[in-house]
Formats: structure tokens, C-alpha cells, sequence
């Protein structure tokens, strides 16, 4: 086993398979970061989403996709330069991991990292066959995404990791990440728990909001299109009124798979996320 990977397989007290596969995930995705540091591509684009706060904030959940931005506006984006690089640096630490590149024309790109899980779980953990729940085709799957049109105002900075060995990409700060949670809650078209997950773990954090960034973000999907300028207060009585409507049964069984505390979700109801919504602040002065 490679002797990177080994380390990093140690931080994680795993106690059954699904933490196993969701280690080796996380894994994967550090490994893919460092294949691209490796490039210009962090000269052209940020980290954001949930994994880059599980990776670079510690937030307390596993995540399953790695979202990028670009710094501007590229309609010509595409993962496909890329794939060489992922695969090599993926080959070097042990994996056995594939890019495809789907040929679709979206402002949001796609790529996938894809390998045996079976495969990996007997390469880098105590686990040996017969692997409870696990069959020999099952793939262990990455999906990275870029918006290569992205709104106006985020704000960057460099972060180091040291693992799986030392190097610096650009992230999206912490205002910028929770004005794209924000948006996201607001405007998904789907339940997604692991937002609401998020939106407490930011306000746990005393972290402001980009109100610029979520206002031009909220404008650009069309779901903001008052003269006015958007305020902390409009934030919060959307946030609010969302809040209403929404499933908390399925919200809590969305987010359970990627908690090791779940007891944490039991306290979830509209009248929780409203109260806790009064807590938001912006980085406007």
C-alpha cells in the first residue's frame, strides 16, 4: 500500500465498511486536488461546495462530489485536459481510477473519476473477501463539476494541504461558500439535507455572507429581480418562508449516510432553521 494513503487512511476511525468507502472517497478526492495543483487549472478556477469546507474547514461530513468555479466567465471550459493528470497522479498513490468526460454543452462541466470498489477496499484497508454488502461491480464514483459561468463577486484565497503530499490550490473564502449555500437552499429544485446541514454549520462558525455574490447568483437564475438591492433582512425572510415548506423527515434521512453523530438532526423543524436564521450576518460594512 502506498505509504501516503496508508497515513491518511489512519486519520479516520473506521468501523465498518461504509466508513471504509466513504474514507477512500475523501481519499480520492484529496489525490485528484493535488493532481490538479499540479497544472494550471487553480490558476483559472477556485474549490468551493461542501468538500472544499470538509477538506479545508473540517466541516463534520463526508461529501460525495467536488464543486469548481472559475475565476471568469470560459464557455469553452472542459475537464478532458485534465483527464491525463487525474489518472497519473491517481496511478502513482495505487489507485485504479478512470476519467470520463461526458460530451455535453452546459455552463456546468462534468467530470467523473471512476473505479472498482471492491478493488480498493481490499488494496487499502484490513477488509478481505468476502466484503459484506459489497458486489464485484460496484463502482466507487467522483463526480467534479465547474461552473464556467459563474456570478460576479466571489472572493479567493490559497490554502496548503500537506496530503497526500504538500501543495496550495485557490478556494473560494468563507463568505463566498456560504452565499453559494444560500442560493443553493433557496433555488435547488430538489431537498438536498446536506444544505441545511451546512446553513448551521456556517452560522456555528459566525460566518458572514457575500451578500454581493448571493445577490448577482439569486439575479442570474432569476430568482431576484427586484430593483432593489438585496439586504440581510430580504435574505432572511426567503430563508425564512423556505423554511416552511420543507420535509425535515426526508431532509434528516438525506444526511444521515454521511454523519457519524446523527442525533444532531433530531432538533431539525421549521421553526428551528427560522430561529437560527435571525444568527445571520454579512461581510458588508
Amino acid at each position: 500500500m502506498n505509504q501516503s494513503v496508508a497515513r491518511m487512511i489512519q486519520r479516520y476511525n473506521c468501523k465498518n465498511v461504509e466508513d471504509y468507502k466513504n474514507a477512500l472517497k475523501e481519499i480520492v478526492q484529496e489525490v485528484a486536488l493535488y493532481g490538479l495543483a499540479r497544472t494550471d487549472f487553480f490558476q483559472r478556477a477556485a474549490f468551493c461546495g461542501g468538500t472544499a469546507l470538509r477538506i479545508f474547514h473540517h466541516l463534520d461530513r463526508f461529501s460525495e462530489d467536488m464543486d469548481f468555479s472559475l475565476q471568469s466567465k470560459d464557455e469553452h471550459f472542459s475537464f478532458e485536459p485534465y483527464s491525463a493528470v487525474l489518472e497519473a497522479t491517481m496511478q502513482e498513490f495505487g489507485f485504479r481510477m478512470e476519467t470520463k468526460v461526458p460530451a455535453v454543452k452546459s455552463h456546468v462541466q462534468s467530470a467523473f473519476l471512476k473505479g472498482n470498489t471492491l478493488y480498493h477496499l481490499l488494496e487499502f484497508t484490513a477488509l478481505t473477501e468476502p466484503v459484506s454488502g459489497v458486489v464485484k461491480t460496484e463502482k466507487m464514483t467522483i463526480k467534479l463539476e465547474m461552473d464556467t459561468n459563474p456570478p460576479a463577486g466571489a472572493g479567493y484565497e490559497p490554502k496548503i494541504s500537506l496530503n497526500p503530499n504538500p501543495y496550495q490550490i485557490t478556494i473560494m473564502d468563507l463568505p463566498s461558500l456560504f452565499a453559494g449555500k444560500i442560493h443553493a437552499i433557496l433555488c435547488r429544485s430538489y431537498l438536498k439535507g446536506r444544505d441545511l446541514y451546512d446553513f448551521v454549520w456556517y452560522l456555528q462558525n459566525d460566518v458572514p455572507v457575500n451578500l454581493v455574490l448571493l445577490e448577482n447568483a439569486l439575479r442570474q437564475t432569476g430568482d431576484y429581480q427586484s430593483d432593489t438591492k438585496l439586504t440581510l433582512d430580504e435574505v432572511k425572510r426567503l430563508l425564512t418562508e423556505h423554511f416552511k415548506h420543507l420535509d425535515y423527515a426526508k431532509a434528516r434521512e438525506d444526511t444521515k449516510p454521511f454523519l457519524q453523530n446523527k442525533d444532531v438532526l433530531s432538533i431539525w423543524s421549521a421553526e428551528f432553521f427560522t430561529n437560527i436564521t435571525e444568527h445571520l450576518t454579512t461581510d458588508e460594512f
